[in-house]
Protein backbone atom coordinates (compact mmCIF):
# COMPACT_ATOMS: atom_id res chain seq x y z
CA UNK A 1 0.00 0.00 0.00
CA UNK A 2 1.69 3.19 -1.05
CA UNK A 3 0.91 6.44 0.70
CA UNK A 4 -1.06 8.99 -1.23
CA UNK A 5 -0.37 12.68 -0.73
CA UNK A 6 -2.82 15.48 -1.17
CA UNK A 7 -1.97 19.14 -0.87
CA UNK A 8 -4.16 21.57 1.01
CA UNK A 9 -2.76 25.06 1.59
CA UNK A 10 0.73 23.66 1.17
CA UNK A 11 0.18 20.93 3.77
CA UNK A 12 0.94 17.31 2.86
CA UNK A 13 -1.71 14.73 3.68
CA UNK A 14 -0.18 11.27 4.11
CA UNK A 15 -2.14 8.04 4.18
CA UNK A 16 -1.21 5.59 7.04
CA UNK A 17 -2.51 3.54 10.08
CA UNK A 18 -3.06 4.26 13.89
CA UNK A 19 -1.30 3.81 17.22
CA UNK A 20 -2.96 2.89 20.51
CA UNK A 21 -2.04 1.90 24.03
CA UNK A 22 -3.05 0.11 27.17
CA UNK A 23 -5.15 1.70 29.90
CA UNK A 24 -3.17 2.54 33.01
CA UNK A 25 -3.31 3.88 36.56
CA UNK A 26 -2.47 7.44 37.62
CA UNK A 27 1.21 8.32 37.47
CA UNK A 28 3.10 9.40 40.57
CA UNK A 29 6.31 11.09 39.48
CA UNK A 30 9.42 9.18 40.47
CA UNK A 31 12.22 11.19 42.00
CA UNK A 32 13.61 13.43 39.35
CA UNK A 33 16.53 13.76 41.69
CA UNK A 34 19.11 16.49 41.73
CA UNK A 35 17.54 19.86 41.08
CA UNK A 36 19.12 21.03 37.89
CA UNK A 37 20.84 17.63 37.69
CA UNK A 38 24.34 18.03 39.04
CA UNK A 39 27.33 17.22 36.89
CA UNK A 40 28.07 13.69 35.76
CA UNK A 41 30.94 12.14 37.64
CA UNK A 42 33.10 10.00 35.39
CA UNK A 43 36.12 8.21 36.78
CA UNK A 44 39.39 9.47 35.32
CA UNK A 45 37.39 12.20 33.57
CA UNK A 46 39.51 15.32 33.51
CA UNK A 47 37.71 17.03 30.66
CA UNK A 48 35.08 14.55 29.43
CA UNK A 49 34.92 14.11 25.67
CA UNK A 50 31.22 13.31 25.32
CA UNK A 51 29.74 12.69 28.76
CA UNK A 52 26.49 14.54 29.37
CA UNK A 53 24.30 15.17 32.38
CA UNK A 54 20.66 16.27 32.22
CA UNK A 55 19.86 19.71 33.54
CA UNK A 56 23.29 21.28 33.22
CA UNK A 57 23.69 24.80 31.93
CA UNK A 58 27.34 25.23 32.79
CA UNK A 59 28.49 25.43 29.16
CA UNK A 60 31.82 23.96 30.28
CA UNK A 61 32.09 20.96 28.00
CA UNK A 62 29.88 18.60 29.97
CA UNK A 63 26.61 19.12 28.20
CA UNK A 64 23.55 21.34 28.31
CA UNK A 65 20.08 21.52 29.73
CA UNK A 66 18.62 18.74 27.61
CA UNK A 67 21.28 16.29 28.67
CA UNK A 68 21.22 14.78 25.19
CA UNK A 69 23.55 16.65 22.85
CA UNK A 70 27.24 17.31 23.17
CA UNK A 71 29.03 20.52 22.30
CA UNK A 72 28.75 20.94 18.56
CA UNK A 73 25.81 18.59 18.07
CA UNK A 74 23.19 19.70 20.56
CA UNK A 75 19.58 19.94 19.37
CA UNK A 76 18.87 23.14 17.53
CA UNK A 77 22.54 23.96 16.95
CA UNK A 78 22.41 22.96 13.29
CA UNK A 79 25.59 20.94 13.81
CA UNK A 80 24.08 17.52 14.54
CA UNK A 81 25.32 15.75 11.42
CA UNK A 82 28.30 14.17 13.16
CA UNK A 83 26.23 11.99 15.47
CA UNK A 84 22.72 10.75 14.72
CA UNK A 85 20.25 8.46 16.40
CA UNK A 86 20.38 4.79 15.53
CA UNK A 87 17.93 3.54 18.15
CA UNK A 88 15.99 5.00 21.07
CA UNK A 89 13.56 4.04 23.83
CA UNK A 90 11.67 6.43 26.12
CA UNK A 91 12.60 6.13 29.82
CA UNK A 92 9.95 5.25 32.41
CA UNK A 93 9.75 5.29 36.19
CA UNK A 94 10.22 1.93 37.95
CA UNK A 95 6.93 0.02 38.07
CA UNK A 96 5.61 -3.47 38.52
CA UNK A 97 3.32 -5.21 36.06
CA UNK A 98 4.10 -5.27 32.36
CA UNK A 99 5.21 -8.88 32.83
CA UNK A 100 8.35 -9.83 34.70
CA UNK A 101 10.74 -6.93 35.12
CA UNK A 102 13.59 -5.96 37.41
CA UNK A 103 12.89 -2.23 37.69
CA UNK A 104 11.61 -2.11 41.25
CA UNK A 105 14.42 -4.19 42.77
CA UNK A 106 17.23 -2.87 40.60
CA UNK A 107 20.67 -4.48 40.39
CA UNK A 108 23.74 -5.20 42.51
CA UNK A 109 26.91 -7.01 41.37
CA UNK A 110 25.06 -8.02 38.21
CA UNK A 111 25.54 -7.71 34.46
CA UNK A 112 22.66 -6.70 32.21
CA UNK A 113 22.87 -7.49 28.48
CA UNK A 114 20.41 -5.84 26.06
CA UNK A 115 19.87 -6.32 22.32
CA UNK A 116 18.55 -3.61 20.00
CA UNK A 117 18.45 -3.00 16.24
CA UNK A 118 19.67 0.29 14.78
CA UNK A 119 17.81 1.96 11.93
CA UNK A 120 20.90 3.48 10.31
CA UNK A 121 24.60 2.65 10.39
CA UNK A 122 28.01 4.26 10.64
CA UNK A 123 31.64 3.68 11.58
CA UNK A 124 31.45 4.77 15.24
CA UNK A 125 28.92 4.17 17.99
CA UNK A 126 28.08 5.40 21.45
CA UNK A 127 25.33 4.71 23.96
CA UNK A 128 23.06 6.87 26.07
CA UNK A 129 22.08 5.85 29.59
CA UNK A 130 19.25 7.40 31.61
CA UNK A 131 18.80 7.72 35.35
CA UNK A 132 15.86 10.08 34.79
CA UNK A 133 13.67 8.44 37.42
CA UNK A 134 16.38 7.30 39.82
CA UNK A 135 16.23 8.63 43.37
CA UNK A 136 19.97 8.15 43.93
CA UNK A 137 23.10 8.41 41.77
CA UNK A 138 23.70 5.43 39.49
CA UNK A 139 27.19 3.95 39.33
CA UNK A 140 28.02 2.14 36.10
CA UNK A 141 31.10 0.03 36.83
CA UNK A 142 31.67 -0.80 33.17
CA UNK A 143 30.01 -1.22 29.80
CA UNK A 144 30.62 -2.72 26.37
CA UNK A 145 29.00 -2.81 22.94
CA UNK A 146 29.25 -5.61 20.37
CA UNK A 147 27.58 -7.10 17.33
CA UNK A 148 24.82 -9.50 18.24
CA UNK A 149 25.19 -13.18 17.45
CA UNK A 150 22.23 -15.07 18.88
CA UNK A 151 20.34 -14.54 22.10
CA UNK A 152 22.79 -13.26 24.72
CA UNK A 153 25.87 -14.24 22.72
CA UNK A 154 27.88 -11.73 20.67
CA UNK A 155 30.21 -12.07 17.73
CA UNK A 156 33.82 -12.85 18.74
CA UNK A 157 36.17 -9.99 18.00
CA UNK A 158 33.40 -7.37 18.01
CA UNK A 159 33.32 -6.51 21.72
CA UNK A 160 34.31 -2.89 22.38
CA UNK A 161 34.81 -1.61 25.93
CA UNK A 162 33.03 1.70 26.42
CA UNK A 163 34.37 4.67 28.34
CA UNK A 164 32.74 7.76 29.81
CA UNK A 165 34.88 10.86 29.69
CA UNK A 166 37.81 8.46 29.10
CA UNK A 167 37.04 6.58 32.32
CA UNK A 168 35.90 2.94 32.48
CA UNK A 169 33.22 3.73 35.04
CA UNK A 170 30.83 6.61 35.62
CA UNK A 171 28.26 7.90 38.06
CA UNK A 172 25.05 9.41 36.73
CA UNK A 173 23.21 11.72 39.16
CA UNK A 174 19.58 11.15 39.99
CA UNK A 175 17.59 12.67 37.15
CA UNK A 176 20.61 12.66 34.84
CA UNK A 177 21.52 11.15 31.50
CA UNK A 178 24.93 10.21 30.17
CA UNK A 179 26.48 9.45 26.81
CA UNK A 180 29.51 7.24 26.47
CA UNK A 181 32.53 8.24 24.43
CA UNK A 182 32.39 7.14 20.82
CA UNK A 183 34.08 3.87 19.87
CA UNK A 184 35.11 2.54 16.48
CA UNK A 185 32.55 -0.04 15.37
CA UNK A 186 31.33 -0.35 11.81
CA UNK A 187 27.62 -1.09 11.92
CA UNK A 188 25.12 -1.39 9.09
CA UNK A 189 21.55 -0.20 8.89
CA UNK A 190 19.14 -2.70 10.49
CA UNK A 191 21.98 -4.47 12.32
CA UNK A 192 21.48 -5.66 15.89
CA UNK A 193 23.88 -4.53 18.60
CA UNK A 194 24.31 -5.83 22.14
CA UNK A 195 24.97 -3.42 25.00
CA UNK A 196 26.26 -4.88 28.26
CA UNK A 197 26.31 -2.98 31.58
CA UNK A 198 28.04 -4.11 34.76
CA UNK A 199 26.35 -2.66 37.85
CA UNK A 200 28.45 -3.37 40.93
CA UNK A 201 27.01 -1.12 43.63
CA UNK A 202 23.29 -1.37 44.51
CA UNK A 203 21.34 0.69 42.01
CA UNK A 204 18.02 0.98 43.77
CA UNK A 205 14.88 1.03 41.59
CA UNK A 206 15.84 1.36 37.93
CA UNK A 207 14.78 3.74 35.19
CA UNK A 208 13.62 1.43 32.42
CA UNK A 209 11.43 0.96 29.35
CA UNK A 210 8.73 -1.53 30.22
CA UNK A 211 7.63 -2.97 26.87
CA UNK A 212 10.76 -3.87 24.94
CA UNK A 213 9.22 -6.68 22.86
CA UNK A 214 12.79 -7.97 23.02
CA UNK A 215 14.66 -10.18 25.47
CA UNK A 216 17.17 -8.73 27.93
CA UNK A 217 19.53 -10.91 29.95
CA UNK A 218 21.03 -10.83 33.43
CA UNK A 219 24.00 -12.57 35.02
CA UNK A 220 25.57 -12.55 38.47
CA UNK A 221 28.99 -10.92 38.55
CA UNK A 222 30.94 -9.10 35.86
CA UNK A 223 30.40 -10.58 32.38
CA UNK A 224 30.62 -7.47 30.22
CA UNK A 225 33.38 -9.01 28.05
CA UNK A 226 31.79 -12.45 27.59
CA UNK A 227 31.08 -13.48 24.03
CA UNK A 228 29.04 -16.51 25.08
CA UNK A 229 25.60 -16.63 26.67
CA UNK A 230 26.20 -19.23 29.39
CA UNK A 231 26.27 -16.82 32.33
CA UNK A 232 23.07 -15.03 31.33
CA UNK A 233 20.48 -17.33 32.88
CA UNK A 234 17.78 -14.76 33.70
CA UNK A 235 15.62 -12.95 31.15
CA UNK A 236 13.23 -10.02 30.99
CA UNK A 237 11.33 -8.22 28.23
CA UNK A 238 12.18 -4.70 29.35
CA UNK A 239 15.17 -2.42 28.75
CA UNK A 240 17.08 -0.95 31.71
CA UNK A 241 18.88 2.41 31.75
CA UNK A 242 19.64 2.14 28.02
CA UNK A 243 17.79 4.94 26.22
CA UNK A 244 19.73 5.38 22.99
CA UNK A 245 22.44 4.28 20.58
CA UNK A 246 23.96 6.88 18.26
CA UNK A 247 26.23 6.40 15.27
CA UNK A 248 28.52 8.64 13.23
CA UNK A 249 30.35 8.36 9.93
CA UNK A 250 28.94 7.53 6.52
CA UNK A 251 26.00 9.41 5.09
CA UNK A 252 24.57 11.98 7.49
CA UNK A 253 21.88 14.23 6.07
CA UNK A 254 20.99 17.37 8.01
CA UNK A 255 17.97 16.96 10.32
CA UNK A 256 16.61 13.82 8.67
CA UNK A 257 15.70 11.83 11.81
CA UNK A 258 12.07 10.73 12.11
CA UNK A 259 10.69 10.22 15.63
CA UNK A 260 7.50 8.20 16.09
CA UNK A 261 5.69 9.43 19.20
CA UNK A 262 2.81 7.63 20.84
CA UNK A 263 1.56 4.83 23.02
CA UNK A 264 1.53 1.02 22.74
CA UNK A 265 0.73 1.02 19.02
CA UNK A 266 3.97 2.92 18.45
CA UNK A 267 5.74 0.88 21.14
CA UNK A 268 4.82 -2.33 19.29
CA UNK A 269 2.52 -4.12 21.74
CA UNK A 270 1.40 -7.45 20.31
CA UNK A 271 4.19 -7.70 17.72
CA UNK A 272 6.37 -10.81 17.60
CA UNK A 273 9.04 -10.63 20.34
CA UNK A 274 12.69 -10.42 19.24
CA UNK A 275 11.63 -9.95 15.60
CA UNK A 276 11.59 -6.15 15.25
CA UNK A 277 8.04 -6.07 13.85
CA UNK A 278 6.93 -2.74 15.35
CA UNK A 279 5.64 -0.12 12.91
CA UNK A 280 8.74 2.13 13.33
CA UNK A 281 10.92 -0.92 12.55
CA UNK A 282 8.97 -1.54 9.36
CA UNK A 283 9.32 2.15 8.47
CA UNK A 284 13.12 1.93 8.94
CA UNK A 285 13.16 -1.13 6.67
CA UNK A 286 11.36 0.83 3.97
CA UNK A 287 13.98 3.58 4.13
CA UNK A 288 16.82 1.05 4.05
CA UNK A 289 15.30 -0.67 1.01
CA UNK A 290 15.60 2.58 -0.95
CA UNK A 291 19.34 2.70 -0.24
CA UNK A 292 18.79 5.81 1.90
CA UNK A 293 18.57 4.59 5.49
CA UNK A 294 17.47 7.20 8.03
CA UNK A 295 17.23 7.52 11.77
CA UNK A 296 13.81 6.23 12.82
CA UNK A 297 13.48 6.56 16.59
CA UNK A 298 10.69 5.01 18.64
CA UNK A 299 9.30 7.27 21.39
CA UNK A 300 6.27 5.12 22.17
CA UNK A 301 5.29 4.10 25.71
CA UNK A 302 2.58 1.52 26.21
CA UNK A 303 -0.42 2.89 28.05
CA UNK A 304 0.77 6.47 27.62
CA UNK A 305 -1.78 9.28 27.54
CA UNK A 306 -1.58 12.69 25.95
CA UNK A 307 -3.18 14.70 28.77
CA UNK A 308 -2.71 12.61 31.95
CA UNK A 309 0.28 11.22 33.85
CA UNK A 310 0.04 7.51 34.62
CA UNK A 311 1.81 5.41 37.27
CA UNK A 312 2.93 2.60 34.98
CA UNK A 313 2.96 4.31 31.60
CA UNK A 314 4.94 7.48 31.85
CA UNK A 315 4.49 11.19 32.01
CA UNK A 316 1.73 12.64 29.87
CA UNK A 317 2.64 13.24 26.25
CA UNK A 318 2.66 17.02 26.47
CA UNK A 319 5.22 16.82 29.32
CA UNK A 320 7.60 14.20 27.92
CA UNK A 321 7.57 15.39 24.28
CA UNK A 322 10.54 17.72 24.65
CA UNK A 323 12.71 15.15 26.43
CA UNK A 324 11.77 12.13 24.32
CA UNK A 325 11.48 13.79 20.90
CA UNK A 326 12.94 17.27 20.59
CA UNK A 327 16.13 16.56 22.51
CA UNK A 328 17.12 13.76 20.13
CA UNK A 329 19.79 14.59 17.55
CA UNK A 330 19.05 15.66 13.98
CA UNK A 331 15.27 15.47 14.36
CA UNK A 332 13.45 16.84 11.33
CA UNK A 333 10.02 15.18 11.57
CA UNK A 334 7.83 13.69 14.30
CA UNK A 335 4.77 11.48 13.72
CA UNK A 336 2.27 11.92 16.57
CA UNK A 337 -0.18 9.13 17.43
CA UNK A 338 -1.63 9.77 20.91
CA UNK A 339 -5.05 10.04 22.50
CA UNK A 340 -6.83 6.68 22.38
CA UNK A 341 -5.89 5.88 26.00
CA UNK A 342 -7.14 9.27 27.18
CA UNK A 343 -10.47 8.44 25.54
CA UNK A 344 -10.76 4.78 26.57
CA UNK A 345 -9.48 5.10 30.14
CA UNK A 346 -11.59 8.19 30.87
CA UNK A 347 -14.70 6.48 29.52
CA UNK A 348 -13.96 3.45 31.69
CA UNK A 349 -13.70 5.71 34.76
CA UNK A 350 -17.40 6.53 34.41
CA UNK A 351 -18.40 2.94 35.22
CA UNK A 352 -15.40 1.74 37.27
CA UNK A 353 -12.85 2.87 39.84
CA UNK A 354 -10.37 4.05 37.20
CA UNK A 355 -8.80 7.31 38.31
CA UNK A 356 -8.36 8.77 34.83
CA UNK A 357 -10.47 11.94 34.67
CA UNK A 358 -12.86 12.44 31.78
CA UNK A 359 -11.12 13.96 28.79
CA UNK A 360 -13.04 16.07 26.28
CA UNK A 361 -12.33 16.44 22.59
CA UNK A 362 -11.46 20.07 23.29
CA UNK A 363 -8.76 18.94 25.77
CA UNK A 364 -7.37 16.41 23.29
CA UNK A 365 -7.15 19.08 20.60
CA UNK A 366 -5.43 21.42 23.05
CA UNK A 367 -2.91 18.67 23.78
CA UNK A 368 -2.22 18.10 20.11
CA UNK A 369 -1.78 21.85 19.61
CA UNK A 370 0.72 21.96 22.44
CA UNK A 371 2.82 19.26 20.74
CA UNK A 372 2.66 21.23 17.49
CA UNK A 373 3.74 24.39 19.33
CA UNK A 374 6.70 22.66 20.97
CA UNK A 375 7.84 21.06 17.71
CA UNK A 376 7.57 24.28 15.72
CA UNK A 377 9.65 26.09 18.34
CA UNK A 378 12.51 23.74 17.40
CA UNK A 379 11.84 23.83 13.65
CA UNK A 380 10.55 20.24 13.62
CA UNK A 381 7.75 19.21 11.23
CA UNK A 382 4.72 17.50 12.82
CA UNK A 383 2.69 14.77 11.12
CA UNK A 384 -0.62 14.09 12.84
CA UNK A 385 -1.76 10.47 12.74
CA UNK A 386 -5.45 9.70 13.05
CA UNK A 387 -6.41 7.32 15.87
CA UNK A 388 -6.99 3.77 14.73
CA UNK A 389 -10.31 1.92 15.24
CA UNK A 390 -11.01 0.28 18.61
CA UNK A 391 -14.54 -1.10 18.40
CA UNK A 392 -14.67 -4.28 20.46
CA UNK A 393 -11.73 -3.30 22.69
CA UNK A 394 -12.11 -3.64 26.46
CA UNK A 395 -12.59 0.09 26.97
CA UNK A 396 -14.67 0.81 23.86
CA UNK A 397 -17.89 2.79 24.26
CA UNK A 398 -20.07 4.57 21.73
CA UNK A 399 -19.35 7.82 23.53
CA UNK A 400 -15.62 7.17 23.24
CA UNK A 401 -16.03 6.36 19.57
CA UNK A 402 -17.74 9.70 19.03
CA UNK A 403 -14.72 11.41 20.60
CA UNK A 404 -12.32 9.46 18.40
CA UNK A 405 -14.27 10.39 15.27
CA UNK A 406 -14.34 14.06 16.28
CA UNK A 407 -10.61 14.16 17.02
CA UNK A 408 -9.78 12.38 13.75
CA UNK A 409 -11.94 14.86 11.84
CA UNK A 410 -10.00 17.72 13.40
CA UNK A 411 -6.64 16.07 12.61
CA UNK A 412 -7.67 15.59 8.96
CA UNK A 413 -9.26 18.96 8.33
CA UNK A 414 -7.84 21.60 10.68
CA UNK A 415 -4.73 22.27 8.59
CA UNK A 416 -2.71 22.72 11.80
CA UNK A 417 -0.32 19.83 11.18
CA UNK A 418 2.38 19.83 8.53
CA UNK A 419 0.89 16.59 7.26
CA UNK A 420 -1.71 13.96 8.14
CA UNK A 421 -1.14 10.22 8.35
CA UNK A 422 -4.54 8.56 8.06
CA UNK A 423 -3.95 5.36 10.01
CA UNK A 424 -7.66 5.10 10.77
CA UNK A 425 -8.33 4.54 7.08
CA UNK A 426 -5.30 2.28 6.62
CA UNK A 427 -6.31 -0.22 9.33
CA UNK A 428 -10.11 -0.08 9.38
CA UNK A 429 -12.41 -2.83 8.13
CA UNK A 430 -14.18 -1.61 4.94
CA UNK A 431 -17.35 -3.29 6.20
CA UNK A 432 -17.20 -1.50 9.57
CA UNK A 433 -14.93 1.53 9.70
CA UNK A 434 -15.07 1.58 13.52
CA UNK A 435 -13.27 -1.79 13.73
CA UNK A 436 -9.72 -2.89 12.83
CA UNK A 437 -9.73 -5.22 9.81
CA UNK A 438 -9.32 -8.83 10.94
CA UNK A 439 -5.91 -9.45 9.24
CA UNK A 440 -4.54 -6.37 11.04
CA UNK A 441 -5.98 -7.17 14.50
CA UNK A 442 -3.73 -8.92 17.03
CA UNK A 443 -6.93 -10.17 18.68
CA UNK A 444 -7.86 -7.52 21.25
CA UNK A 445 -9.50 -5.18 18.69
CA UNK A 446 -7.12 -2.41 19.75
CA UNK A 447 -3.56 -3.33 18.78
CA UNK A 448 -2.32 -4.24 15.30
CA UNK A 449 -0.77 -7.58 14.41
CA UNK A 450 2.59 -7.79 12.63
CA UNK A 451 0.65 -7.38 9.39
CA UNK A 452 -1.13 -4.35 10.82
CA UNK A 453 2.15 -2.72 11.80
CA UNK A 454 3.48 -3.34 8.28
CA UNK A 455 0.35 -1.73 6.85
CA UNK A 456 0.92 1.32 9.01
CA UNK A 457 4.48 1.71 7.76
CA UNK A 458 3.42 1.03 4.19
CA UNK A 459 0.91 3.89 4.34
CA UNK A 460 3.65 6.45 4.94
CA UNK A 461 4.83 8.42 1.94
CA UNK A 462 8.61 8.42 2.44
CA UNK A 463 9.09 11.49 0.29
CA UNK A 464 6.84 13.49 2.59
CA UNK A 465 9.01 12.91 5.69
Amino acid sequence: MSGSILRRSGIALISTAVLVALPVLPFRPAGLGVQGAAAVTASAASGPEEAVSAGQRTGQGQGHSAGRGTPGDRPGSGLGGRWRGGWAASPQAPAGGNGQNWSETGFVRQTVRQVVRVSTGGSRARIELSNRYGSTPLKVAGASIARTARGASVRPGSVRALTFGHGRSATIPAGGELRSDGVGLTVGALESLTVTLYLDAPTGPATFHALAMATSYRAAGDHRSDTGAAAFAETSRSWYYLSGIEVSGGRAAHRDAVVTFGDSITDGYGSTPDANRRYPDALAERFAATGRSRSVLNAGISGNQLTNDTSASGEKGVARFRKDVLDELNVGTVIVLEGINDIGASERSITSDSLTPEVSVRQLIAGQRELIRQARSRGVRVIGATLTPFKGASYYTERGEAKRDALNDWIRTSGEFDGVLDLDHALSDPADRHRIAAPYDVGDHLHPSDAGYRAMAAAVDLDAL
